[in-house]
């Protein structure tokens, strides 16, 4: 499985709309509501924005009010058919008064995204965790040590009557810390893991 190394984007002009593509890494369904969000705002002018989304076992397919299977569906299809996990696809159309037909519409949509992909350098797709852990004052240095090692990284520090912090590291690596921060800390540790591959 691969993910992107950074967004790529495209456009495309059929019979007068426009197509704007974009393909990105994104950790998770959150991330990517998130974006969507964030392109209605940015182009208030359009008439819709697709997405797909493959990200840890999550997958989403949205038309966003075009005809059902024409778009979100077939941009989906690309992102599988190229072994990708931990992305997102989107296009923005504008729309050109023309209308496409639904094989006009599924071509345009898998075309928008498979274009962009084109660009797209791709990287190992490397599922992470991420989890929360607390533990005493006296212990956080070797810690954060031990997350750097692990290829992990530190989300949020919270010091109250305990540290505690919100770690993402490879999945493969989520035991290894535990164990050994159960050892550290002998068992005075606090741990919870959310969503696997996220």
């Amino acid at each position: 499985m691969y993910t992107l190394a950074h967004p790529v984007t495209s456009a495309l002009e059929i019979r007068k709309s426009r197509f704007l593509a974009c393909v990105e890494p994104v950790a998770d369904r959150a991330a990517a509501q998130a974006r969507v969000n964030q392109l209605r705002a940015e182009h208030p002018g359009c008439a819709h924005v697709c997405w797909a989304l493959l990200a840890g076992g999550h997958s989403a397919a949205v038309d966003d009010g075009e005809p059902s299977g024409t778009a979100g569906r077939p941009m989906l299809d690309v992102l599988r058919h190229q072994q990708l996990d931990g992305v997102l696809a989107t296009v923005v159309r504008y729309f050109g008064g023309v209308k496409l037909g639904a094989g006009g519409l599924v071509r345009a949509y898998t075309d928008a995204v498979a274009q962009a992909l084109l660009q797209a350098e791709k990287v190992e797709y490397i599922p992470t965790q991420t989890l929360r852990c607390e533990l005493a004052y006296a212990h956080e240095g070797v810690t954060r040590n031990l997350i750097a090692e692990l290829g992990g990284e530190l989300l949020e520090v919270n010091h109250g009557q305990a540290v505690r912090m919100q770690v993402r590291l490879p999945a493969s690596a989520t035991e290894t810390l535990r164990e050994q921060l159960m050892s550290i800390t002998r068992g005075e540790l606090g741990w919870e893991a959310e969503g696997a591959g996220e």
